[in-house]
């Protein structure tokens, strides 16, 4: 099944039968020539303060570390697009009914609302002709506003596909994506990142070959404070590519022109049965400080340590870590003294023990 196949399914619920329009005939230009052409806009999903997070009928990527809250970040917006009266479907190739179901649930989610607006999907195999026609028909009845693929790198392993070669990605992207993408959803991709932080960029796992391949935006998870079951965790959310460049202006740049700080994600935890998930915007500074965090967990720990060491303790980047570190030793806060094998290791001044 190609996505002309699915294009003439979806319009076939309001129109007669047609032979779908060729992309290979040229276009009107009538409105982008005359300037009455209306920018692509984030109204899918919403910030605390209003921005929203997705372009209607475009594609992103969500990029984290496991547990950095990816999937909180995405049922957060499911929830809000049912509250809004909007359908959502969500492709899960990760989790099950109960997992991903229940923590919309956790999440404050009316269970009528989610049993009319929420179509879950959870493969166990490369889907038949048969088995698209018929999510093709339940698209064309529920017109979602949002459609999430939850888990990209087994989704990929159901086609037969490699994230890693430079042939397998579009691939993807036109099997799986591209589908729900004429059904005139905003798609959201969740993904893992490279494990190795330093090498990490802006990239989920096949490099920049996603990146190129979107024409919405990209954001990656950045992990601050653990999330977990009665604790408050707190994920940085960056952009690493707004396509349409509407998201940008409602962050702030990186440091040294990196990713932008678009929001934070805090996930606070009540217990079992409920939490609260809030997308804040960035703070009114350029990075976060982490001066008071490595106070802290020196004065704790009591002994000298190094940086990877106060970066795990504190919960933060090592970058932000160890520019907290060399302010406040430049500043006299911290002292900086010889470890084992030239590694330099940081404690508190006598007067400050």
């Amino acid at each position: 099944m190609t996505p002309e196949d699915w294009a003439r399914l979806l319009e076939s619920e309001s129109e007669p039968l047609q032979a779908p329009r060729s992309s290979w005939v040229p276009q009107d230009l009538t409105a982008v020539l005359d300037g009455t052409a209306e920018p692509i806009l984030p109204t899918v999903g919403y910030r605390e303060d209003g921005p929203g997070l997705f372009y209607p009928g475009r594609t992103h990527w969500v990029a984290a570390e496991s547990e950095s809250g990816k999937t909180w970040f995405a049922l957060h917006a499911c929830r809000q697009e049912i509250e809004r009266g909007h359908a959502v479907v969500y492709v899960d190739f990760e989790d099950d009914a109960a997992g991903v179901v229940g923590r919309l649930l956790v999440l404050g989610a009316d269970p009528d609302d989610v049993a009319a607006r929420f179509l879950y999907v959870r493969p166990e195999g490369r889907p038949t002709e048969l088995e698209l026609l018929a999510l093709a028909d339940q698209l064309a009845h529920a017109r979602p506003t949002l459609a999430v693929v939850d888990g990209v790198t087994e989704a990929m392993a159901v086609f037969g596909l490699d994230p890693l070669k430079l042939d397998d990605v579009p691939k993807f992207t036109r099997w799986m994506i591209r589908p729900l993408v004429l059904a005139g959803a905003a798609v959201v991709a969740l993904d893992h990142v490279v494990k190795a932080a330093d090498n990490r960029g802006r990239y989920a796992i096949g490099s920049a070959h996603k990146l190129n391949g979107l024409n919405g935006a990209m954001y990656v998870l950045e992990k601050v404070v653990g999330i977990g079951v009665g604790v408050t965790g707190r994920t940085r959310v960056r952009i690493s590519k707004d396509r349409p460049a509407q998201l940008r202006r409602h962050a702030l740049p990186g440091r040294d022109g990196g990713m932008a700080w678009f929001g934070d994600l805090v996930v606070e935890s009540h217990g079992q049965e409920h939490a609260t998930v809030r997308l804040f915007p960035p703070a009114e500074r350029p990075e976060v400080d982490r001066q008071e965090d490595v106070l802290r967990v020196l004065e704790e720990a009591g002994i000298p340590l190094g940086v990877n060491s106060v970066a795990k303790l504190a919960a933060g980047r090592k970058a932000d870590v160890s520019v907290a570190l060399k302010q406040l030793a430049t500043a006299g806060r911290l002292l900086e003294v010889d470890g084992p094998r030239g590694s330099k290791l940081y404690r508190l001044p006598d007067t400050l023990l």
